[in-house]
């Protein structure tokens, strides 16, 4: 029974962060209808600036603040300096610029850190809590869950409880239409990329001291699983975010604890494969969003 809760405790903390990244590329989507495959190196950049705060005070609390705060001033760099130029014709422009942006930022993080891994310490014990012979889960996996609960529910109330999110919304689905209802189209872009560099930031940080530390490729691997995720259960749904990360993060826990790492992607493949064929608007997206 121990080994089984330690199991679910990690997948579950593995999965929250996916949820996390995940939602940040959902909140991009719903913004501007961008696929944003940069999202990866400008967390880790917005998480190289909270490292740098982390040495230089010790305070992990406002090495949170100044990650948000630094993905949402790399989300308005890359929005107003790149993709507000870009012609709309075709999807593949945003895509195109969004590589380049990953090369140069990865590059630059390599000359001015180097390849090698920083450990980034937190103020949170990793060993499990145990209650009687049970090993549960650990402080710090319970700081993440709290972590992304907090910034799930706020993303979930701007989405459906205000009107600057109505604005962004619709804004993202018929450009046109909004400007003439009022709405501030270009604003709200820069908006939505604030927020969603703000969160993927969050997302490389609090999963950094879970594995060797931070590099500047440490965001890589979990662009592709949280856009696995964003498609599974659906580009247009932050509840599809979190429930989907959650669930592939127990499935790839478990996969890789029982037949080893190399077994997880196929899983987590196989997964995307059959979702894609059964519905293909991910899981909990409706069909009428992703048509508009």
């Amino acid at each position: 029974m121990s080994t089984v809760l330690l199991l679910l405790g990690a997948g579950l903390a593995r999965g929250a962060v996916f949820a996390l990244f995940a939602l940040a590329l959902v909140l991009i989507w719903r913004a501007t209808r961008i696929a944003n495959f940069a999202q990866g190196a400008m967390a880790v950049t917005a998480a190289y600036v909270a490292y740098l705060v982390l040495i230089g005070t010790g305070s992990f609390p406002l090495a949170v603040v100044v990650v948000l705060l630094a993905g949402a001033g790399i989300g308005v760099g890359v929005e107003r300096g790149l993709m507000r130029y870009l012609p709309t014709a075709s999807p593949l422009n945003a895509i195109i610029v969004a590589i380049g942006v990953v090369m140069v930022l990865t590059g630059l993080l390599g000359i001015l850190f180097g390849a090698d891994y920083k450990p980034i310490s937190v103020p949170f014990s990793r060993e499990p809590i145990t209650v009687g012979s049970l090993a549960i889960v650990s402080p710090y996996t319970l700081f993440v869950f709290v972590v992304i609960a907090v910034v799930v529910a706020g993303i979930g109330l701007l989405f459906t409880r205000t009107s600057l999110g109505l604005a962004m919304r619709a804004s993202a689905f018929d450009e046109e239409v909004a400007r003439l209802n009022g709405v501030r189209v270009v604003r709200m872009r820069t908006l939505g990329w604030m927020l969603s560099s703000a969160v993927g930031g969050l997302a490389v940080l609090l999963a950094v001291p879970t594995e060797l530390g931070l590099n500047p490729h440490s965001g890589d691997l979990l662009f592709v699983n949280a856009f696995t995720v964003a498609i599974i259960g659906g580009l247009d749904s932050p509840v599809g975010a979190v429930v989907a990360g959650l669930g592939v993060g127990v499935l790839l826990t478990i996969v890789t604890t029982l037949w080893g790492a190399t077994v997880g992607p196929i899983a987590i493949l196989l997964l995307l494969v059959l979702v894609l064929l059964l519905r293909p608007q991910g899981l909990f997206s409706l069909r009428k969003a992703r048509l508009a």
